[in-house]
């Protein structure tokens, strides 16, 4: 056998005899699981990336996890969070991208802190990475959480609570993104071709200067543009009957109601028939 051909079957053994090792390996359970949650908040995105350790009849706060003193926040690895957008947290700016999440834990406060720094827990934090860190109250439970929980609560177009349960705590704070001018700026751009504009951009338009108390005349002039692009589209008839009423116009919301209420049984779809009759018995005591 030639040097090459030695170097040649070395190699091919050394790949099967790694693959194997990797067939081999065994999965076990890990004592606290990663999880990945993804929140959509009006048009921004927010995904926690974290482990999530159990009480396992121990003592956390003011024990496993003593007051006063660095958390990594979950276990294993540093906890992070991805913004998509800029974003405001408690007051603080905080540019788009992925961050530590780090608390010093407190019986009556808690310092919370964002981090540049990611990494396998508390010993990938570095002071001068901090993009911001306050304070908040922790809340006491009247139940008991036994795993490590993040979660989002109050979620709304542009803000949200990030919440964080164990043992008998609650923390929270509040997260908060320029959704308003990002759409806004959407629709400038989309209305500078309306001829090119298809009937859902028009609808969607609509929609959100319906629910964001912005000019409802533009509202009822592009929800007018949809319908004429889309007759039959119940959805939509439905919004400029609402529009009307908001414009105080009941008796055109009326009429655009049952309108809406032939096209909706025209579809087949009663949940929308119901929204309309009971809008219009809403709209005749007015």
């Amino acid at each position: 056998m030639t040097a090459i051909m030695r170097v040649i079957f070395i190699s091919i053994i050394s790949g099967m005899l790694m693959i194997a090792f990797a067939q081999e390996q065994i999965k076990t359970p890990q004592p606290s699981p990663g999880a990945t949650l993804t929140q959509q908040i009006g048009v921004m995105e927010v995904t926690v990336k974290y482990s999530r350790p159990g009480i396992k009849d121990r003592v956390i706060y003011g024990g496993l996890v003593p007051f006063g003193e660095l958390w990594r926040t979950g276990a294993n690895s540093t906890t992070s969070f991805k913004f998509s957008d800029d974003v405001v947290i408690e007051g603080n700016n905080v540019p788009a991208g992925e961050y530590g999440l780090y608390t010093i834990p407190g019986n009556d406060e808690w310092t919370i802190i964002f981090n540049k720094n990611l990494g396998w827990g508390a010993g990938a934090y570095k002071e001068e990475g901090d993009v911001t860190r306050f304070k908040v109250k922790p809340e006491k439970l009247t139940n008991t959480v036994e795993t490590f929980t993040i979660e989002f609560d109050y979620i709304r177009d542009n803000w949200a609570y990030v919440v964080l349960t164990w043992e008998n705590t609650l923390v929270k704070f509040k997260i908060e993104f320029d959704v308003d001018s990002k759409v806004m700026a959407q629709i400038e751009k989309e209305m500078a071709n309306p001829e090119k504009t298809h009937e859902n951009n028009f609808y969607a338009a609509a929609n959100y200067y319906f629910n964001h108390d912005k000019n409802i005349n533009q509202a009822l002039n592009w929800i007018n543009k949809a319908i004429d692009k889309n007759a039959d589209a119940f959805w939509m008839i439905r919004l400029k009957s609402q529009i009307q009423a908001k414009m105080g116009n009941y008796k055109d919301a009326i009429t655009t109601a049952k309108q809406g209420i032939e096209a909706a049984k025209k579809a087949g779809n009663e949940q929308y028939v119901k929204f309309n009759q009971d809008a219009i018995a809403e709209w005749e005591k007015m």
